[in-house]
């Protein structure tokens, strides 16, 4: 596999991104993948990482001399992912899969791509995060009524929903 020179100025994968440009002066460094966070994580990159996804994408991957070494890359990239994910199945520990794995998304995506990731990684947690909450089964039959007028599939869409009514009514009220 073709190894990225830029990349290879940074000889250490302590979690830490390797910038392929020069790290930013301020903010915080990126980090590569966790292994508590790869539930969330995987289904993200399967999404972004198919070759037919880097044309509409292209400042978010790292510019390689030609479409063969990409495809190799991509290849490489597809069989790690695919070994990371059968271990995290079936055993606790996969750091050395996930530092191969790690390795390979550093090379696959640019700095700008991989800070995007990140950011939608962040967003894919924070929507995980739920609270549970006791409610009538007189109001979940209402609340599913309501679901199917307005075809709304979960609760959480239903409820934004009824708050986001209840606002705009509320601020139309003080005009």
């Amino acid at each position: 596999m073709h190894s990225n020179s830029e990349s290879a100025t940074c000889s250490e994968f302590d979690n830490s991104w390797c910038y392929h440009l020069s790290a930013p002066k301020a903010g915080r460094k990126l980090k590569l993948l966790e292994s508590e966070e790869l539930v969330f994580a995987l289904p993200l990159i399967y999404r972004l990482i198919p070759l037919t996804s880097i044309s509409a994408r292209r400042e978010w991957f790292v510019d390689l001399p030609s479409e063969e070494q990409r495809s190799q890359l991509y290849i490489s990239l597809s069989e790690s992912l695919s070994v990371l994910n059968k271990k995290r199945k079936h055993s606790p520990s996969v750091a050395a899969e996930l530092n191969d794995t790690n390795k390979l998304l550093n090379l696959y995506f640019s700095d700008y791509g991989w800070r995007m990731v990140r950011k939608e990684l962040s967003q894919i947690k924070k929507r995980k995060k739920k609270s549970h909450i006791e409610i009538s089964n007189d109001l979940v039959i209402r609340l599913k009524e309501y679901m199917a007028i307005n075809q709304i599939d979960t609760f959480d869409q239903a409820i934004d929903s009824l708050l986001s009514d209840q606002a705009s009514y509320a601020a139309d009220m003080l005009e």
